[in-house]
């Protein structure tokens, strides 16, 4: 079992260290994907290295994607590369974005239709992306599970632990 965190410059800490170690614990094998195998540094300065570059992940299979929130959900919408990994994740397994990286559900056109969730200051482009904005810590629209914040992560994953049963995988 694969699962792959993005990281990118200014990610939010907790929202990147809380789900890779979390993964770790169910069994996952865990990749840090970022667009280069090279050191990001986040909001709070600490400094992570991405042990896989989008190139090579997109030749892998990943059960779930995680996408952490702080301002590299911006950065990372930027990448062709990545926005193919979310959507090719998305076709067979569990998308999981909290925060502010519901931007990256925008980009790869996997908002539209759907309830989710997010920080705040994002409702307006959920919203315009054609989501179905739901006022609530965590939600889950079949296969993406959406959350606001760090405090939302504990729910965000009994949600994503629903969406794996349901496709036949226990953990």
């Amino acid at each position: 079992m694969k699962a792959a965190v993005l990281i990118e410059d200014l990610f939010d800490e907790r929202e990147l260290i809380y789900p890779l170690y979390r993964l770790q614990e169910l069994g996952f094998q865990v990749d840090v994907v970022g667009p280069e195998v090279k050191e990001y540094k986040g909001k709070s300065g600490l400094i992570l290295k991405a042990t896989k570059d989008i190139r090579s992940a997109l030749q892998e299979e990943y059960l779930v994607v995680w996408i952490p929130g702080g301002y590299a959900p911006d950065r990372l919408r930027r990448s062709k590369e990545i926005i193919q990994f979310v959507r090719k994740t998305a076709e067979r397994g569990v998308v999981a974005a909290v925060c502010h990286a519901p931007w990256l559900l925008v980009s790869a056109g996997l908002a539209k239709g759907r309830r989710l969730t997010g920080f705040f200051s994002i409702h307006d482009d959920l919203r315009n992306a054609g989501a179905i904005l739901v006022d609530a810590s965590f939600v889950r629209d079949g296969n993406i599970v959406t959350g606001t914040g760090p405090e939302a992560m504990p729910g965000m994953f009994k949600l994503i632990l629903e969406a794996l049963r349901e496709k036949g995988i226990n953990i």
